[in-house]
């Protein structure tokens, strides 16, 4: 099926916290074939392959949240029209706030990190941002490592540590310490960067996609971020797969998940004439 004429012909795709775009690559093929442009920048800093970040985690130590929105809004009014927005994890956040900014035909929050509003808090998360958040030197900027066996547990708990260790080696990148604290107290800030008006009008629809088994966002969590855009109006929707973790782009059976953020997209997409300029 080929992109509408009246709706978006390009997809912009955000990558979350501990990964780099190639985390997209299997989606980015996917969505090509069926005759989309697909554009999936990395954050500031991440323009290198994972491993190469892991062997000098300081290059990422400066990353911002304002600086990775104020980067992805400059790619989207580029484009000659606007885009489907795609996030994964804190990418899907940033989904949200450009979505809020009035960018973007659709939104999709893949296993989506929460904004401003939604208090909870699982022990899963906690334990799979312990490695950041532990040590509060780091809120000042650094490029904090994952390990294999952290990354077992955040990405990869539907395999064993030697099945993991393939998607470590490909995907994993070190977090930029600045971004995962401005999430973490983004309820307590009180100029957080994090802060949606969730019953803004005008604004393009929303898919939040969860996971039954995903330890750092919970499919609960993400159905509670998808329920306050509802509750304010905003045209929300919530679709749960069950046995994803928050590998759900990449793990097996990751294309019915992409089938259906882009199904959704393309039968929710408000016509590109009708977003404001």
């Amino acid at each position: 099926m080929a992109p509408k004429p009246e709706g978006p012909d390009t997809i912009v795709l955000i990558h979350g916290l501990w990964m780099t775009p190639l985390s997209w690559e299997k989606w980015i093929a996917r969505f090509d074939a069926r005759g989309y442009t697909v554009i999936a920048p990395s954050w500031p800093g991440f323009d290198e392959a994972p491993g190469a970040l892991r062997s000098h985690p300081e290059s990422v130590k400066d990353t911002t949240v304002e600086e990775i929105l104020d980067h992805y809004e400059g790619v989207i009014r580029a484009l000659d029209k606007p885009p489907i927005l795609m996030g994964h994890s804190f990418g899907g956040a940033f989904v949200q706030l450009l979505v809020d900014r009035g960018l973007g035909a659709a939104g999709v929050g893949v296993a989506s990190a929460t904004v401003r509003g939604i208090r909870d808090l699982p022990l899963s998360t906690v334990r799979s941002t312990l490695g950041v958040l532990a040590n509060p030197l780091n809120a000042r900027g650094k490029g904090v490592p994952i390990t294999p066996k952290q990354f077992h547990y955040a990405f990869t708990n539907d395999l064993s540590e030697a099945e993991s260790q393939p998607f470590y080696d490909r995907y994993a990148a070190p977090a930029a310490s600045k971004v995962l604290f401005a999430g973490a107290l983004a309820n307590v800030a009180p100029s957080t960067p994090f802060k949606v008006d969730f019953a803004g009008a005008d604004r393009a629809p929303l898919l939040f996609i969860g996971a039954t088994d995903d330890h750092v966002v919970p499919g609960k969590v993400v159905k509670k971020i998808a329920a306050k855009y509802e509750k304010g109006g905003r045209d929300a929707e919530y679709r749960e797969f069950s046995g994803r973790t928050h590998n759900i782009v990449g793990q097996e059976g990751w294309e019915e998940v992409a089938d259906f953020a882009l199904d959704w997209a393309e039968q929710h997409a408000r016509p590109v004439a009708a977003v404001p300029a």
